[in-house]
């Protein structure tokens, strides 16, 4: 039903048609291997960027990678071994990035897990929800952020950094975030426990989603001045996330969820505008255009606690 709708009813903007050409630009893809990623790994490539595309598996990136070469007529993209589950992966991931490069246009924190079951945690014991779209992402921004600001000192251009969140940002529990459900102990047990084996999923994703946009705003507040960060919901998009979410969820995305490719559309939008003000510390939707988020997003106070929780997490790696 959906794809009727995006061929009757298609977006005001089409990356093929619509993005600048990318020539001499460096762009950095989370979880590009599948899903929106691969489609943002795609659409930077036929564009003419130098595109990294990050991601846990090698065998799986080496395939994404043969199979975009083939679709966009011999354009390749580089691998760059990410696991955002570990932090000690996302250092490495860095190291190995800035060994290869000193610039950086376009940063992508776009992989991510959702709805998984709550006993899995990250390799530090977070939950994996949160520990990887949230602090993982976080992490490896931080450790970016000398070649992001580097950027913009030499090229006179801000760098931009694409946070994906959800519209799932508003199943967070109460204020937001209830801390003692995002790291693995007798106390997030009780937590899962009481929270039930239907909806604690959700509000861990919430926490995690919510998390971004948080982040982002931290980001065009810390540093706007040299660089553009937001967040965005990427829309109801057909890709293996939701393959934790049982049977009725995969059913409702097969009906009525988008074609993958459409998931691209948001985040290349606000990587390629050239009004930059216009989506700094905002929250984009579907497909392309300013969105209003959850009040508790606006919560600044809420905002400096959870960075703060987030810099803790990350001491030592």
């Amino acid at each position: 039903m959906a794809s009727i709708a995006a061929y009757l009813f298609p977006p005001r903007f089409l990356p093929e048609r619509d993005m600048p050409d990318l020539s001499g630009k460096i762009a950095l893809v989370t979880g590009g291997n599948t899903g929106i990623g691969y489609h943002t790994v795609k659409q930077l490539l036929l564009k003419n960027a130098k595109v990294y595309l990050a991601a846990r598996s090698p065998d799986k990136a080496a395939a994404a990678i043969k199979r975009l070469e083939e679709e966009t007529k011999g354009k390749k993209a580089i691998f760059l071994k990410l696991d955002l589950a570990d932090l000690s992966s996302v250092r490495k991931a860095t190291e190995g990035f800035l060994a290869l490069e000193s610039r950086l246009d376009l940063l992508f924190n776009n992989g991510g897990v959702m709805i998984s079951p709550p006993e899995m945690l990250t390799a530090q014991g977070h939950d994996l929800q949160f520990g990887t779209n949230c602090i993982g992402h976080f992490f490896f921004t931080e450790l970016l952020l000398p070649v992001l600001l580097k950027t913009h000192a030499e090229t006179g251009t801000r760098a931009r950094i694409m946070h994906t969140s959800s519209i799932g940002h508003q199943f967070a529990p109460g204020r937001g975030f209830e801390l003692v459900s995002l790291k693995g102990g007798p106390e997030r047990d009780a937590w899962v426990k009481k929270a039930g084996t239907t909806m604690g999923p959700w509000r861990l994703y919430g926490e995690s989603k919510l998390g971004n946009i948080l982040v982002a705003n931290y980001f065009a507040r810390a540093h706007g001045d040299k660089i553009v960060s937001f967040s965005l919901h990427p829309g109801g998009i057909k890709t293996e996330l939701g393959r934790h979410g049982g049977t009725l969820l995969q059913v409702a995305g097969n009906l009525f969820a988008y074609p993958a490719p459409m998931g691209a559309h948001t985040q290349l939008w606000g990587a390629t505008i050239p009004e930059e003000d216009e989506v700094q510390g905002k929250y984009l939707v579907p497909w392309g255009k300013i969105g209003k988020v959850d009040p508790r997003a606006s919560d600044r106070a809420q905002e400096d606690e959870v960075i703060a929780y987030v810099r803790e997490q990350i001491q030592g790696f």
